[in-house]
């Protein structure tokens, strides 16, 4: 069985979400990280390298990032749905919007947040108005990233937004986009379960 190494009200917590989804046998193993806030540590019953989450063990294989994970999974896991494979309709966009949440949705977000401005940053990844036109451009053709089919990526690319309501732009699309995902019954039990352990 696969381990998911996971900390509550994490990066990890997206992961968590789709195993739910994915109705797999995942086992969610709890581990400490270093927070923002000074709490926590490293963990080192956690394999990561650098000591952070989401990192999952399959047998050999050994998967970090969260669009890596969740394309492992996907392909691993295919009766859900949740991604199409190699050959199917929708596999390229697929692909586009996990790197693309990668490479610029969290750097994005990760270098307004830090009020970090600078004309090469701009050069290379845009900035937010271009990444919610990218958003908005595509929930226009339909409920989801993918048109009509809801996929991994869009919870990968909505989970900032779930985890900092201050980023959602006032933008219908994107606003109602966030509100379908965050009801889904999967994000309100990993929610849940993350309050549970925080508490415990």
């Amino acid at each position: 069985m696969a381990t998911l190494f996971h900390s509550h009200n994490s990066r990890s917590s997206a992961l968590v979400t789709l195993i739910d989804e994915l109705g797999a046998e995942v086992e969610i193993r709890e581990v400490t990280i270093p927070r923002i806030d000074g709490s926590g540590g490293r963990d080192p019953a956690n394999p990561h390298p650098e000591g952070k989450v989401p990192y999952l063990v399959d047998g050999d294989e050994q998967v970090r990032e969260r669009g890596a994970i969740m394309l492992y999974l996907t392909d691993k896991f295919p009766a859900a749905g949740l991604g199409p494979l190699p050959g199917q309709k929708g596999r390229g966009a697929y692909l586009s919007w996990l790197a693309y949440y990668q490479g610029v949705i969290e750097t994005v977000l990760l270098l307004d947040y830090a009020q970090i401005d600078h004309p090469a940053l701009h050069a290379a990844i845009r900035d937010k108005a271009v990444m919610f036109a990218q958003l908005e451009a595509a929930l226009a053709k339909g409920p989801w990233l993918l048109g009509e089919r809801f996929s991994a990526a869009d919870l990968l690319c909505v989970s900032p937004f779930l985890w900092f309501p201050d980023f959602i732009p006032d933008m219908p699309l994107i606003r109602d986009w966030v509100e379908r995902c965050g009801a889904r019954p999967s994000v309100q039990r990993t929610l849940a379960r993350d309050a549970a352990v925080a508490a415990a």
